[in-house]
């Protein structure tokens, strides 16, 4: 039960990376290793933020085809992937901590 708690959160968290990435795939994450699977959904996370800054340092100087308001929704999904993995690492911490203190 807590194991499918994790992985849905983890898919969650890969889905928020895609979308703010721009991919748009709502596609479920399959196959592969735990490890992998997060390892890749911080690899978006990270792709997101610096496809934000490079759009906004373009933005302001001048050098991008697209709007602020494109720049703005970019850094905006960026910052809600990245807090979508802090909450994902903060209960996968307290989960790990109940486990340690579980009783044998």
């Amino acid at each position: 039960m807590a194991i499918q708690g994790i992985e849905s959160a983890v898919q969650q968290l890969h889905r928020a990376a895609s979308q703010a990435a721009g991919n748009g795939s709502d596609a479920p994450v399959t196959g592969g290793s735990f490890a992998d699977q997060l390892s890749a959904a911080l690899d978006n996370i990270s792709d997101s933020q610096n496809k934000a800054t490079m759009e906004s340092q373009a933005y302001a100087t001048g050098n991008s085809p697209l709007g602020l308001n494109d720049v703005m929704v970019d850094m905006q999904k960026s910052s809600i992937a990245l807090q979508t993995g802090v909450q994902v690492r903060n209960k996968m911490v307290a989960a790990y901590q109940d486990i340690m203190n579980m009783s044998m």
